[in-house]
């Protein structure tokens, strides 16, 4: 996954944000003023950033003589920077459950589930341990940190970055969502056996046997607390 914009020391940040704020791409001599470091040292950074594929090369500008080259961020590069997603769902499911109700604000979100999982090919594996990898895979590609894992006789799926962890503190029904997903992806009944929110290591989905159900099962209840977390 892409890191954030603070995983880069100061000079890469700054340049980062130079060629966020030109439409038309920065050229090497624009960075050196803007910056003010070396020809060399613009080149050693946009090189180490187009390697990582967050920046690459634009289109040129004429200047009468030899093109310049300018450099413009990609869509990884653009998505370093902060965008509060969380708030604003959040905010969004609240006025849903306003004027909803909660089964209403479930149900939608079931759907949604399945509806981006009808937008991906169909897995081609049924069961076991096949299914568990390409289904870890699916997860994993939408930020979930997923591996699969056998406990006894049971091929799980544990992810261990909730993509809506701050969001699901505060609504717990957003689990609906990953067990819609989950199932329609795998067509399988999937068990919510661990959650993150609720004090587990990781988010844990077991695989089940039978076909999946019309409604997934409910989230997992929270975790006991602590006496000493009680007080």
């Amino acid at each position: 996954m892409t890191p954030g914009l603070a995983h880069f020391g100061d000079t890469r940040q700054r340049l980062l944000r130079q060629l966020l704020s030109a439409v038309d791409g920065l050229g090497v001599e624009e960075m050196c003023e803007r910056l003010r470091i070396s020809h060399n040292a613009v080149r050693q950074h946009i090189t180490a950033l187009a390697a990582r594929g967050l920046v690459q090369s634009g289109q040129s500008r004429a200047t009468g003589g030899r093109p310049q080259a300018r450099y413009v961020l990609t869509a990884e590069g653009r998505a370093l920077f902060p965008r509060n997603y969380g708030a604003i769902a959040a905010a969004l499911l609240t006025q849903l459950h306003a004027r909803m109700g909660e089964d209403e604000v479930g149900a939608l979100l079931r759907e949604l589930g399945r509806t981006i999982a009808a937008t991906q090919p169909p897995l081609d594996v049924e069961s076991g341990e096949g299914l568990a990898r390409a289904l870890a895979q699916r997860l994993d590609a939408l930020g979930y940190e997923a591996v699969p894992a056998r406990h006894g006789e049971d091929w799980q799926v544990e992810a261990f970055n909730c993509v809506f962890h701050d969001l699901a503190r505060q609504h717990p029904q957003v689990c609906r969502f990953d067990l819609a997903y989950m199932e329609a992806t795998t067509g399988r009944r999937v068990h919510h056996v661990e959650c993150i929110v609720r004090g587990g290591h990781a988010c844990r989905f077991r695989l089940g046997a039978g076909k999946a159900a019309t409604d997934p099962e409910p989230a997992p209840p929270a975790a006991p607390r602590s006496p000493a977390a009680a007080r």
